[in-house]
């Protein structure tokens, strides 16, 4: 993972989630072939996951740096993400504090892939028009 990122944290990070997924479902990864390419795989595509959420904050953060009154601290996020229905909070802690795709967090929830991705989709929207950022809300309607 290293050679692949350049990044010593990030591959040190994947790596050990990888093998804690893996040690996780053992039953199921020991059987497998190749167990080794089974959190290969994994491990891959936590690198892609994180790439494609850095890129969406870059895509987004400049817009938030550049009008500094709609920018809410952190504290005041978290606020209200507590407030949004119990479900949507579960899948917005689970993808952005657990780092789960939506297929494991479908597990987790015991719930479609799809039904992850429409709570997510609308805890979004529900995030956005709370902190005022009418382009983002925009972007998720």
């Amino acid at each position: 993972m290293l050679a692949l990122t350049g990044d010593r944290d990030l591959a040190a990070d994947v790596t050990d989630e990888a093998f804690a997924r893996a040690w996780r479902h053992w039953r199921k990864v020991s059987e497998m072939a190749a167990p080794e390419g089974w959190t290969y795989r994994v491990a891959l595509n936590l690198v892609r996951t994180r790439s494609r959420r850095r890129r969406v904050e870059q895509r987004i953060l400049p817009r938030l740096v550049s009008r500094p009154e709609t920018a809410a601290p952190a504290g005041e996020v978290w606020a209200f993400v507590r407030d949004l229905p119990e479900r949507q909070r579960q899948a917005v802690v689970l993808r952005y504090v657990g780092d789960l795709d939506e297929l494991e967090i479908a597990e987790v929830m015991g719930v479609t892939r799809g039904t992850v991705a429409s709570t997510l989709f609308d805890a979004r929207h529900r995030l956005a028009a709370a902190l005022a950022l009418p382009e983002i809300a925009e972007e998720h309607s």
